[in-house]
């Protein structure tokens, strides 16, 4: 019998709408008056590596310059207005600030009322999002783990989709979690990629997570199990990824779903 999970995609995010916003990315948005000089203020924003900073008129956030933009005059000259696709409010969830992220290098954070932070792609490398994105590729490994026990009642089946050398690793791994008496079978001992392998190579699966075909499968899981690889590393998830690394997410999260849609549909 299939083991249980309890987890899901919805409960994911409701702890994340719930308890972590974008206002847990942002930084402080750092402002102003607008008669202060453009060189002294580009000046601060080179030091700082700022590309916006705010400007103020009469105690009030109005706008934001940019440092490519300062010349030798005071801010007022230079004054962007805040477009209204990027005023978020600080509740806004970590999935929607992702986004929007990828539409614009940067989102206004609006708290009572005020812009009081800004967000850009560089905040996507703090903890909130690396958590909210490895809760995903965790759920689906344990997923995928399911499905494998849904579809191949018998352990012989899917083992005949696995190299010698990788059931080998699995059986060593097995024997060394009994030695600490740890009630599990070979299937938990399975690896990332041994998953992978196993769903490209079956059609029934592969069709259960929306896969196309087995490369396709390959190719997809693959770049799941590197960025996993990343976040588990603590390693760069932006740089190289960056806008793709919104797209990898929409994938994370339709397989997930169809895998808790699969499995849901089972008698």
């Amino acid at each position: 019998m299939a083991k249980v999970l309890k987890s899901s995609l919805q409960d994911l995010r409701q702890i994340f709408e719930r308890s972590l916003t974008v206002r847990h990315l942002a930084e402080p948005f750092v402002t102003f008056d607008e008669t202060r000089s453009d060189p002294d203020i580009k000046e601060f924003m080179v030091e700082k590596d700022f590309d916006v900073v705010g400007v103020r008129r009469e105690g009030v956030v109005v706008g934001y310059v940019k440092s490519s933009d300062l010349t030798d005059q005071t801010l007022q000259k230079h004054i962007t207005p805040f477009e209204r696709h990027l005023l978020v409010d600080e509740t806004v969830s970590i999935p929607n600030a992702l986004r929007l992220l990828r539409e614009s290098p940067r989102v206004f954070v609006v708290v009572m009322g005020y812009v009081a932070g800004i967000a850009t792609k560089g905040d996507l490398q703090k903890a909130p999002v690396r958590m909210y994105l490895f809760g995903i590729l965790s759920l689906i490994e344990m997923q995928l783990l399911r499905l494998i026990r849904e579809v191949f009642r018998d352990e012989a089946a899917w083992k005949g989709l696995l190299t010698n050398d990788r059931i080998g690793q699995a059986t060593k791994l097995l024997a060394e979690r009994r030695q600490r008496n740890e009630a599990i079978d070979l299937a938990d001992c399975l690896q990332f990629g041994d998953k992978a392998t196993i769903v490209k190579k079956c059609q029934k699966l592969r069709e259960a997570l929306g896969f196309r075909s087995g490369e396709d499968a390959r190719s997809g899981l693959k770049s799941l199990r590197e960025l996993r690889d990343e976040l588990a590393h603590s390693q760069d998830i932006i740089t190289a990824r960056w806008p793709g690394l919104i797209d990898l997410l929409k994938s994370a999260e339709d397989v997930l779903e169809r895998a808790e849609k699969y499995v849901e549909r089972r008698p």
